[in-house]
């Protein structure tokens, strides 16, 4: 049999080119390899603002369709809603009762998130690495495909499996994370992460005049006045997004030779950077075309996945209930 996958999304906005960098790619390279399930984990979603039940599963929808627009294939890969699986709530109660408060308050993610967002958490964003953990390990994940903010909390994921394990006999997979080969892409404004808002992301669903203004309105060297100032390459946006999406390598040599001798312009690095990003995402914007134009399909796809991923669970579930005893005195 093959091994698993179990990676996703919190429909918080739309996906962004560092997602794609960070996870998306490998979610595609390795479906063909691996029994793969991406969840789109909208409870997660509830639970830094509830209220905004609308906002939520537009999320969700564009998220899904980020997804297939990048090349996740629904005839390998299974695509389900984390709320269609109720199995998976009763997964997390029981892991809550397995976590120290302590643990809990020290993950770096939960800290780094609400620094970030500047925010009064909800008692379930605290928590909700204990809902990660009951969506990977619901699946009994090999491999966890994620971006390298979500290190600490698949971490947290197989030390809750080994508990478990040591406790009620082996029944999880310690999973494995793997990073994509950009950990974390830089914002457009120069700030270390790009937003789902997509304040300073270039979104993969961008059209092409979006696109452009977005590019040319990159930050760049502060310190470099004129085009003839030497300029740094080193942590220079522009220059990131050229590494990591321009296929043409002797190109970047070149434009870097340039700009840190003060022999070419912020106009042309960038130009250059909006070919080479918009030959990147043309056929994504394709693919969520061709989708978009076809909710009936798009539905189906999603119905039947949450179907096939919901007996999964249901399986290892059954397995818990047994090793922990939870009905014993109901049978």
């Amino acid at each position: 049999m093959k091994k698993r996958i179990l990676t996703g999304d919190t429909p918080t906005g739309k996906l962004h080119i560092g997602h794609y960098v960070g996870t998306l790619e490998n979610r595609v390279k390795l479906q063909s390899v691996y029994d793969t399930y991406i969840i789109l984990a909208n409870t997660h979603a509830y639970a830094s603002n509830y209220a905004s039940v609308d906002k939520i599963n537009s999320d969700v929808y564009n998220v899904f369709l980020d997804n297939l627009a990048v090349g996740i294939n629904p005839e390998i890969s299974t695509i389900f809603l984390e709320s269609g699986i109720p199995e998976l709530f009763e997964l997390y109660a029981f892991f809550l009762t397995m976590v120290k408060h302590s643990r809990v308050i020290r993950n770096p993610t939960v800290k780094d998130e609400i620094k970030y967002k500047k925010f009064e958490p909800s008692v379930g964003f605290i928590v909700y690495p204990i809902l990660q953990a009951a969506d990977i390990l619901g699946f009994n994940a090999d491999l966890v495909p994620v971006g390298a903010d979500q290190l600490p909390v698949v971490e947290q994921t197989r030390e809750i499996a080994r508990d478990f394990n040591k406790t009620f006999g082996e029944t999880f997979v310690e999973p494995q994370a793997k990073v994509g080969r950009v950990a974390r892409l830089i914002g457009t404004d120069g700030k270390l992460k790009m937003s789902k808002g997509g304040e300073n992301a270039i979104l993969l669903s961008d059209d092409e005049n979006t696109l452009k203004q977005k590019v040319m309105s990159i930050y760049t060297d502060p310190n470099r006045i004129h085009a003839t100032d030497p300029g740094k390459v080193e942590g220079n946006p522009v220059f990131i997004y050229h590494d990591a999406f321009n296929p043409n390598k002797d190109e970047i040599v070149d434009l870097k030779l340039r700009y840190s001798n003060g022999k070419v312009g912020d106009i042309e690095v960038k130009e250059k950077l909006f070919i080479a990003l918009n030959n990147f995402l043309r056929p994504i914007r394709e693919k969520r075309k061709y989708y978009e134009e076809r909710p009936k399909m798009t539905k189906e796809i999603l119905i039947e996945g949450t179907k096939k991923a919901r007996k999964v669970v249901i399986e290892t579930v059954n397995k818990v209930r047994e090793k922990t005893k939870l009905n014993s005195l109901l049978s």
